[in-house]
């Protein structure tokens, strides 16, 4: 995810700031509303939540059209970069 998300900013000309957050308990996911490994936040938010995911330190698994995956693609990280609504995809 994080190889991705750097392609990403990079198309989109936005600086490589990249900050990480170790969550290392549930309490942790509680407050971060932390949606599993791995999970991106812009601006305060998860581009890619769905109302029916609850927080917990678990693997994130990301709906596609052709079925399951483990993160987000490329385009798709630049729309969420780009602030473009993601079409139902997370």
């Amino acid at each position: 995810m994080e190889e991705r998300f750097r392609k990403a900013l990079i198309m989109s000309g936005i600086p490589e700031t990249i900050e990480h957050c170790l969550v290392e308990n549930p309490e942790d996911a509680d407050d971060y509303c932390f949606a599993g490994y791995p999970s991106i936040v812009l601006d305060g938010r998860d581009p890619f939540s769905t109302s029916s995911e609850q927080a917990g330190l678990t693997r994130r698994v990301y709906s596609m059209p052709d079925g399951a995956a483990g993160a987000p693609t490329v385009a798709q990280l630049i729309a969420a970069v780009e602030g473009v609504p993601q079409n139902g995809l997370t």
